[in-house]
């Protein structure tokens, strides 16, 4: 592989296939599965990492060449891998997510020991490490799906890992079913490209510029932005993932919402800058709007979720979409022959994507602690647990001021660049379509304050006030293992907030490769203490001065009480409690009152429905209990994907009728079908 450090990648990935191989070894030995899988995942995770930063800072992916893993016995098919700067960038992440998970899946697999096979967990976890990174380094079609397809089958199992609950086997098999009919536009467009250039390799692929018909060129691109839009989570594609998210385990969550939806955006990038030449601008503007729509809907939904994990999974699909804003304005700026401003909207998306996986896999590892110790994911019953997990309360936070977009964390600097392209943009053409970009930008600035308002409600309800359970009240602080986990990652999100100017200069072969540009020079401003954009009137800013800021400010209030209360008299004594007998879990905000304004505002999105039952005694003046619900409708289930389901259906049973159970019947089939066939070959 030319001067790509070759050793570290083979190494991390012989220690997922180590992990995988000894879990299911010793799957009778729990502690010894469970200490072989996910501490060979985490070592492998170390590997990669080191040996993705050190191609992509030395810039020797740019030559990389493929090479063969093991002799292909099998037609048409050639197991070759090639780590050009795209596929480093994204095995970087995945190897990050890698490290924090698998220590941190240690300590979390304990709690199924004597109830699930911890070997089995370990085992998987370890394949879908495995197919993952191989989905980013494949060269080769056949290869890639089949890499693909051990990726969707690992997840499946994992997502249906407690299967003795009908939410599981429901939420796996959606996703099963949602992933190969993703996978099904994937293969018809590999198989366009392939009649265009005669070969399944990617190197063949990217020599096709724009030499494909456009006609040709677009469908190919439907295709894949089917095909890899299930497996992002964009809107309206989305269903499977608020389904399998908050059932599989904590660990599987976070690799997933990380990762998994990851290779969605890998492969939009591959194909739509790498593949198919210049775009079109109207394929710019299509992943434009459809990322705006997803981003906004993900948050909306997102804050009328009670179940935390669920609630985190609609994040997903928001921060899906502000990576698609991303990627599209990027597309849109190509077409117009501004490749700078491509460059920068490239590295907004795909920063962003770097940031998502940290943040939102230490949000969903904070949601399994809470999950560990509470037994339940509804946020109603849960309260008060900063005092009891104070660790993961703290790490919880983090994460939560880190998606929220607020400096100077690594949420604000991705989202920072992604308002800087859109607004610039504006005068990059003349067309209509540049109205999208300031559009998306509101859209964008919206987004960001309904996240805010959902992880205050997320934090809040969940973590301060009063218990509102006895789990809440008997809740313990997670295991040594989960928080070195969650410190990772918390430490990850703190990094890449203060020296994004470190990062930047890892995007220089990247964009390079896919635009023609280099902009970390043009971006790091101040001897390296901020980041500016490209335009003059762009401005800059600087999260580590930032930061600086605010630790000096720290002092402030101990001076000021030290000149002007150091003599003031204090007495303490109850918290006032509107002259009742003393405060009680039943007066705190709950999540439903704390959502029903935005509820209302957006009630024609969301035809809330309300179910209230009360209980008397002697008089219909006193009731003695009284009971709320409140729902949400989710519009794509209810009016697209379960009329659909019912259409399929009564299609299915009509077509039953075909099944006759005569040879004769059968026969006939066979030869109808071979005459349709060479009537078409003629």
């Amino acid at each position: 592989m030319s001067e790509f450090p070759s050793t570290l990648l083979l190494l991390a990935l012989c220690a997922y296939a180590a992990g995988m191989a000894g879990a299911l070894v010793f799957r009778r030995a729990e502690r010894l599965a469970n200490g072989i899988g996910f501490g060979l995942a985490s070592a492998g995770g170390t590997l990669g990492l080191a040996s993705f930063v050190s191609a992509l800072a030395s810039g020797s992916c740019a030559t990389a060449g493929s090479i063969q893993l093991v002799p292909s016995l099998i037609p048409f098919v050639r197991f070759s891998i090639r780590a050009d700067p795209l596929g480093c960038f994204f095995g970087m992440t995945i190897s990050l997510l890698a490290v924090a998970i698998g220590i941190y899946s240690i300590g979390y697999a304990r709690g199924y020991y004597g109830r699930k096979s911890v070997g089995a967990l370990a085992a998987l976890f370890n394949l879908l490490l495995l197919s993952t990174t191989l989905v980013f380094l494949a060269d080769h079609a056949w290869f890639f799906l089949m890499a693909w397809e051990i990726m969707a089958l690992s997840a499946y199992c994992l997502v249906s890992f407690d299967h003795e609950h009908e939410e599981s086997r429901g939420a796996g098999v959606l996703f099963f079913v949602m992933s190969h009919a993703g996978t099904a536009g994937l293969i018809l467009g590999f198989l366009i490209l392939h009649q265009a250039s005669g070969t399944w390799g990617f190197d063949g692929f990217a020599s096709l510029g724009g030499r494909l018909p456009a006609s040709l060129r677009n469908v190919c691109f439907l295709l894949f932005l089917f095909g890899f839009g299930v497996k992002a989570g964009m809107v309206p594609l989305h269903i499977w993932l608020p389904a399998a998210h908050p059932v599989a385990p904590s660990n599987v969550s976070a690799l997933m919402s990380g990762v998994l939806i990851k290779t969605g955006i890998y492969g939009l990038v591959r194909v739509s800058f790498d593949w198919l030449g210049a775009p079109p601008s109207w394929w710019g503007g299509a992943v434009l709007a459809i990322g705006t729509i997803s981003a906004l809907l993900g948050v909306l939904f997102a804050l009328m979720e009670h179940d935390l994990k669920r609630l985190l999974a609609y994040h997903s699909i928001e921060n899906i979409g502000i990576i698609l804003m991303g990627l599209g304005a990027s597309m849109m700026f190509l077409h117009w022959g501004r490749p700078a401003l491509a460059a920068l909207a490239l590295i907004a998306g795909l920063y962003h994507t770097i940031n998502h996986a940290s943040f939102k896999a230490l949000l969903f590892l904070g949601a399994g602690a809470v999950l560990h110790a509470t037994h339940t994911r509804n946020m109603e019953e849960m309260g008060g647990l900063a005092r009891r997990m104070r660790w993961t309360a703290l790490f919880f936070l983090v994460g939560a001021v880190a998606i929220s977009a607020l400096p100077p964390l690594n949420g604000f600097v991705s989202e920072w660049l992604t308002y800087q392209s859109l607004l610039q943009g504006f005068g990059a053409s003349s067309s209509l379509l540049r109205l999208m970009l300031p559009l998306s930008g509101a859209m964008l600035a919206l987004t960001g304050a309904l996240a805010a308002a959902c992880f205050v409600k997320a934090f809040g309800i969940t973590f301060l006030a009063q218990p509102r359970s006895a789990h809440a009240r008997s809740a313990l602080e997670a295991p040594a293992p989960m928080l070195a986990g969650q410190a990772i990652l918390t430490a990850a999100c703190v990094f890449l907030g203060l020296f994004p100017m470190l990062l930047l200069r890892l995007f220089d072969p990247l964009t390079l490769q896919l635009t023609g540009q280099q902009l970390s020079q043009q971006l790091v401003a101040a001897r390296g203490m901020a980041i500016a954009a490209i335009a003059p009137q762009g401005g800059a800013v600087s999260t580590l001065g930032i930061a600086l800021m605010l630790v000096c400010l720290l002092p402030a209030p101990l001076a000021a009480w030290l000149l002007f209360g150091r003599r003031t008299r204090m007495r303490v004594g109850p918290t006032w409690d509107c002259g009742l007998r003393g405060l009680t879990p039943h007066m705190q905000y709950t999540a439903t009152g704390f959502s029903k304004p935005l509820r209302m505002i957006f009630k024609a999105l969301f035809r809330p429905r309300r179910e209230v039952q009360r209980e008397y005694d002697f008089s219909p003046y006193f009731a003695t209990t009284i009971r709320f619900e409140s729902h949400v409708e989710e519009p794509f289930q209810t009016r697209i994907y379960r009329p659909l389901k019912w259409l399929v259906l009564r299609a299915s049973r009509r077509l039953r009728a075909l099944q006759a159970g005569s040879i004769q019947a059968y026969l006939i089939y066979i030869f109808v079908t071979l005459v349709a066939l060479l009537l078409v070959a003629l």
